[in-house]
């Protein structure tokens, strides 16, 4: 057996034009829901929604995301990636055009502020339910199209595109509050915009029977391969990357209120300052994904304890930052940590299973960013309310705790040491193709 995941191939040319558009479909949505979380603070406060309310306007769409990702994983490995992908791209521009509209009657003063949030959270809740489709599915195509040697850089670059959609997301969304829109603005134009990256999905994205040999074989039917999330070889990565994730949204959640009461501006002001702080965020962690883990050769169970590392020390001063400057250094930092930490995990996961177990897998840690945005907003904003410091120094205790995790678990320690899944999957147990669990949801 080939190491080479020989069960889809495309020429390099082909390949490039998929994992390009793959590439757009992740960024537009990272931008898209960056420049919604830049802006989410400055509108709660105008509209008139308490903070914590506000942070949890995510939950449901976060609870559905967890639950439906495994759900579309196994879709995509029944119908394809593509289909999946095409309606998670639809999914995300319904949802923000329905959030910007229902924000927008709140700013105008037409809508009460409690229905302006029961609104905006059903609308979002369309991303979970249907959004959540696209993720996995580029994840497991990304998969079954490199081998084992070129994951990690191939998925790097892969979660890359979230990191510049986080840098175009705040950079783009002052110029795109127009003034009749105003702040749901943003909201209205990434709608657009995921329209256009559908229709480059539709047409461009390679996935059809005469460019792609059937996954199963030549008239060969199998059962579709599933996992448990408790699984050996991938648990250790699930829960890291959970609480990781957590530890991640808790940063993302506070750091619009951090700037506002930093600076003691205007909501509508202190929006650009948090898009600055978010952009310098970005760019570390695209340093991580773009230079420095090809530069020194990281590997997956190097990018583990390094990652939290980081982000640990970043937390440590955000929790004492004195000022906003410090501030923003501190942020930086921690996107470095998560940065590493990310690809790490999630090429750890895949490394550790066979190439036809690739969706299931996609799934459960496409499941992770879904829960671990269920709770970690309203607690870190919680926390935030009663001792600024407090969510930082909490994170700070979880990530030391992932660094030890990572230095001392067995299978994070040895990811990697077999080159093909297929050793891999010789030494763990046998997957139950019965059931799947995919998700600490």
């Amino acid at each position: 057996m080939s190491t080479a995941s020989p069960d889809i191939r495309l020429d390099e040319r082909a390949k490039g034009r998929a994992f390009a558009i793959l590439f757009a479909v992740l960024l537009s949505s990272a931008a898209g829901n960056t420049a919604l979380q830049t802006v989410l603070p400055a509108i709660g406060r105008q509209v008139g929604i308490n903070d914590v309310l506000i942070s949890s306007i995510f939950s449901l769409s976060a609870l559905l995301w967890g639950v439906m990702s495994p759900v579309w994983a196994r879709m995509s490995d029944k119908h394809g990636r593509k289909p999946m992908v095409v309606l998670g791209m639809a999914g995300f521009a319904v949802s923000m055009l329905g959030f910007g509209f229902f924000i927008l009657m709140g700013l105008k003063g037409l809508m009460v502020p409690l229905a302006v949030f029961a609104g905006a959270a059903l609308s979002r809740a369309i991303f979970g339910l249907v959004g959540s489709a696209s993720n996995p599915a580029a994840q497991a195509y990304v998969a079954d199209r490199t081998a084992p040697a070129d994951r990690t850089n191939a998925l790097s670059t892969m979660a890359s595109a979230s990191g510049l959609g986080t840098i175009l997301g705040p950079a783009v969304a002052p110029f795109l509050v127009f003034p009749l829109l105003t702040l749901s603005g943003p909201m209205f134009a990434f709608a657009v915009i995921a329209g256009v990256v559908l229709i480059l999905v539709m047409r461009g994205l390679p996935e059809s029977p005469e460019e792609i040999p059937d996954r199963m074989g030549a008239g060969e039917e199998k059962p579709r391969t599933r996992v448990r999330w408790n699984d050996r070889r991938i648990m250790p990565f699930i829960v890291y990357g959970f609480l990781l994730a957590s530890a991640q949204t808790v940063n993302q959640q506070t750091l619009g209120f951090m700037v506002i009461d930093k600076l003691h501006i205007s909501p509508a002001k202190a929006a650009a300052f948090a898009g600055v702080a978010m952009m310098a965020g970005a760019v570390a962690s695209l340093l991580a994904q773009w230079g420095l883990i090809r530069m020194l050769r990281l590997t997956p169970r190097q990018l583990l304890w390094l990652g939290a590392g980081c982000a640990a020390l970043g937390n440590l001063i955000v929790a004492f930052s004195p000022d906003y400057h410090t501030l923003v250094v501190g942020f930086a930092l921690c996107s470095l940590g998560y940065g590493f930490a990310r690809p790490g995990f999630t090429a750890g996961a895949s490394l550790s299973v066979g190439h036809e177990e690739q969706g299931a897998v996609a799934g459960a840690i496409s499941a992770i960013n879904g829960a671990s945005v269920i709770i970690a907003p309203v607690l870190g904003v919680a926390l935030y309310k009663w001792s600024h410091p407090s969510p930082y120094l909490m994170n700070l205790v979880v990530l030391l705790g992932l660094v030890a995790y990572a230095l001392i678990d067995p299978v994070m320690r040895r990811v990697g040491d077999a080159t093909a899944p297929r050793e891999a999957r010789d030494e763990t147990q046998v997957v139950d193709a019965s059931s799947i669990d995919a998700g600490p949801h």
